[in-house]
């Protein structure tokens, strides 16, 4: 029962929470096919959102809620920059993530908010807790399965498939890349708005290191679960996540400290990177043995 309480309940917890931003990530990463670091921001701008929004006495809904649209508002000014001012998307992104520093410091007011004492829309109890995020994980699997089934979405997936192809269909390849970062920053900010709130507090810094970290969950999600429909690949981001933060916690049982973890984040991408080539030695191994 300690292994569930202490271990695999804030885990899932994590994961889960965690997991709403690796599908923010995956949006850019594997749907149009292009690096976005905004996210170092904008998961912050979602908790400071939401934060000062809480402090001022709103209702933890509408808080949560305003996390996502100002998270989508700064992945539009990415999207901007690139598909009008025609910037690479990485230093578009690299560009707006250090904008939205001063940004984010401007929303709270000051470096740091405690929301111990504050009304939220995260319970206390760690039960229901989990099932929040449950929910809301779910819920936007659902949606976003739904929306890639649209003639918008499929405009999208064929966006990062062949962007010569769509432009000759009609289709703006720019509009469809500003979508992508408005809505997957948008995620992304959704989850920053409830990482605060699981977190009891949101802070300047809160965001960096966001994108190793949910590539590690995407590609750690993608090599065990695959990723051949829409679906399989969501449900892998979130499963990935999960995964992703028990290593974490395991990693912290094993001695590592606190500061080891962005370190131990870095070899799990490396790692999960390796393993394509690593199946691909042995299968080659393999075949040579058999000859």
């Amino acid at each position: 029962m300690d292994f569930v309480l202490y271990f695999l309940l804030p885990v899932c917890q994590q994961g889960l929470v965690w997991g709403l931003v690796a599908l923010g990530v995956w949006m850019t990463f594997r749907v149009v096919n292009v690096p976005d670091l905004t996210v170092d921001g904008t998961l912050t701008t979602g908790a400071a959102t939401a934060a000062r929004l809480l402090t001022l006495g709103v209702h933890p809904l509408p808080a949560t809620l305003a996390g996502f649209l100002t998270g989508a508002a700064g992945g539009a000014i990415t999207g901007l920059i690139h598909t009008r001012l025609k910037v690479q998307p990485l230093l578009a992104s690299i560009i707006t993530m250090t904008g939205l520093y001063s940004i984010n410091l401007r929303i709270m007011g000051r470096s740091n908010i405690a929301l111990f004492n504050l009304r939220t829309l995260v319970p206390d109890d760690d039960w229901a807790q989990l099932a929040l995020f449950a929910v809301i994980a779910g819920l936007l699997v659902l949606v976003l399965n739904l929306f890639f089934r649209t003639e918008l979405g499929l405009a999208l997936r064929a966006t990062g498939d062949n962007d010569a192809m769509v432009r000759m269909l009609g289709v703006s390849s720019d509009s469809m890349r500003l979508l992508a970062f408005t809505l997957s920053n948008g995620i992304v900010g959704l989850g920053g708005a409830l990482v605060a709130q699981y977190s009891g507090f949101a802070d300047a810094q809160m965001g960096i290191g966001t994108i190793v970290a949910a590539l590690a969950a995407l590609i750690i999600g993608e090599t065990l679960f695959g990723t051949p429909t829409v679906a399989r690949a969501t449900v892998s981001a979130l499963l990935g996540s999960i995964i992703y933060r028990a290593l974490f916690a395991l990693a912290l049982r094993a001695g590592f400290q606190a500061s080891d973890l962005k370190l131990v984040t870095a070899a799990l991408v490396v790692l999960a990177l390796s393993v394509p080539q690593i199946k691909k030695t042995v299968r080659l191994a393999e075949g040579g043995e058999a000859r």
